[in-house]
């Protein structure tokens, strides 16, 4: 999901999907942690970090942690507040409930990730 691409905060809101709230520095998660939530930064920023680089950084609008809901799989790489940070804990079911009101979600969730892969396959 890029930054510029709006996302409607209420259907979380509706579905009373979690708010947690994060200090600069803060981890949320650590790589190869067991993984079964993404998030979506509300406000504030995240590092997403592995070996010491931050691959990414995330802001108000975007998600990380999404590969959690797609393979069952540990976590791949660390999540960290870069600064106080707001972010939804989206877990599957609330995942589900996102993508059969808004489709799009999903389309927005794997366009993530294929340029994701894309900037890694460039940088190696």
């Amino acid at each position: 999901m890029s930054e510029d691409s709006l996302f409607d905060f209420s259907i979380l809101d509706q579905i009373g999907a979690p708010y947690r709230f994060f200090d600069a520095g803060e981890k949320i998660f650590l790589e190869d942690d067991a993984a079964d939530t993404m998030y979506m930064v509300r406000s504030g920023r995240v590092d997403v970090i592995t070996y010491g680089t931050v691959l990414e950084n995330v802001r108000a609008g975007g998600i990380f942690g999404e590969m959690a809901l797609i393979d069952d799989g540990r976590r791949s790489a660390a999540a960290m507040a870069a600064e106080p940070t707001e972010v939804v804990a989206i877990d599957k079911r609330a995942f589900l409930t996102i993508i059969r009101s808004d489709p799009q979600f999903a389309l927005r969730v794997m366009s993530l990730l294929a340029n994701r892969l894309r900037r890694m396959n460039k940088e190696h």
